[in-house]
């Protein structure tokens, strides 16, 4: 089984080109910044990989109109490699993950305005920073629809 399950954040705006011909297909060419789960701490301090990834069609197109620098996103495909030979004559081989499905992973809000940066959540009257829930005020159990 070929299965990629990726979460990271766009190193740069994606790259979008139209195949020739009658029916032009979208192809999108980006790279996500993955941050590794565990160090092994042998001394790299690079705790990201950066892998290249390939979208076709609508998911192009999709990737062209909303996706920029710094977005975090997180994908499912498979990856598949290739080889061609350069204007040098060498053989160049590559792995690129090819998207099969793609979506936001997390609001525009929380991304902030910055590009890649974060920002501070929002804190309104009914929320709680720490876990994200409502506060509930003290003396209001009866009004509650459930136990």
């Amino acid at each position: 089984m070929n299965k990629v399950i990726l979460m990271g954040r766009l190193v740069r705006d994606p790259e979008v080109r139209y195949s020739q011909g009658e029916n032009a297909t979208a192809v999108a060419r980006f790279t996500l910044a993955v941050d590794r789960r565990f160090n092994r701490n042998n001394g790299d301090d690079n705790n990201t990989d950066f892998i290249g990834c390939v979208a076709f069609g609508r998911q192009a197109e999709f990737a062209e109109k909303y996706f920029r620098k710094g977005t975090k996103i997180a994908i499912t495909g498979r990856i598949q490699t290739g080889s061609y030979t350069n204007r040098d004559g060498a053989r160049v081989y590559t792995t690129d993950v090819v998207v099969e499905e793609q979506e936001f992973a997390e609001s525009k809000n929380s991304s902030g305005s910055n590009e890649g940066g974060y920002s501070a959540p929002v804190r309104t009257p009914n929320t709680s920073i720490s876990d994200g829930f409502m506060n509930i005020p003290d003396g209001i159990d009866e009004e509650l629809p459930f136990n």
